[in-house]
This record gives structure tokens, C-alpha cells and sequence, in this order.
């Protein structure tokens, strides 16, 4: 029977590797400059996909920075629409604060420092 418990080990193992869309980036690291404060317009977002950041510009000058890993399934939200940020696996959306607008996701995006150094956007 010891066989039996090491395979369901085993199983367990490969289902909990596949929980999570592995194509969603890992938020950048501190100092990372994401790209200039001009590709986010004022009133909607822009995401940096390499960096695993989205950054919105929900008034002028004000920059928010997110994690682009929806949290419903780990998938990369990706997609802009106006004021909406849509992960395109499942279509949760969120609003430019970061908050859930609708599921299947449950909770909102995680917050990703962000700051303006000259002109560029940087993380942390």
C-alpha cells in the first residue's frame, strides 16, 4: 500500500503545479524602470507585460502600479478597456483603484509600488 500513497503524493504534486497560469510574469523588482509616464493616459492604464506591471493614471499625475496576476487563476490581466483592466482567461475586471468590478475573481489586484523618476516609471 506504501505505493499507493507515494502515487496519490505524486498526483497531488503535478495538480498543485498546474493551479496557476504560469504565463503571468512576477511583479518587476525595485528600481525597475517600467517606460515613460506618457504611455499611460490619464483616465485608463497601460501594462507593462515583461515587468508583470499595470500602471493607471486614474487622474492626471497620479500613477498606481498593480500586479498584472489576476487573482482568480493567476492568468495575466492584459487587457485595457477604457477604465477597466479585463483578464481575458476568465473576464474578471477591475477598476483603475485595483478593485474588483466582476468575477469569477473574488478579491482585487495586488497593489506594486510604483513611482515617476524624470520622465519614466519605475517600481518600488
Amino acid at each position: 500500500m506504501a505505493g499507493v500513497g507515494a502515487a496519490a503524493v505524486g498526483i497531488g504534486l503535478v495538480a498543485a503545479g498546474c493551479s496557476a497560469d504560469s504565463d503571468s510574469p512576477a511583479p518587476a523588482g525595485a528600481g525597475t524602470v517600467l517606460g515613460p509616464v506618457s504611455a499611460v493616459p490619464v483616465g485608463s492604464a497601460a501594462v507593462f507585460s515583461d515587468q508583470g506591471v499595470l500602471v493607471t493614471q486614474p487622474t492626471a499625475g497620479t500613477y498606481q502600479g498593480y500586479s498584472t496576476t489576476c487573482p482568480h487563476q493567476g492568468c495575466e490581466v492584459s487587457r485595457v478597456q477604457g477604465a477597466t483592466l479585463v483578464c481575458p482567461c476568465h473576464g474578471s475586471s477591475f477598476g483603475l483603484d485595483g478593485s474588483l468590478k466582476s468575477g469569477p475573481a473574488t478579491k482585487g489586484l495586488t497593489p506594486t509600488k510604483v513611482s515617476v523618476s524624470g520622465d519614466q516609471l519605475t517600481v518600488g
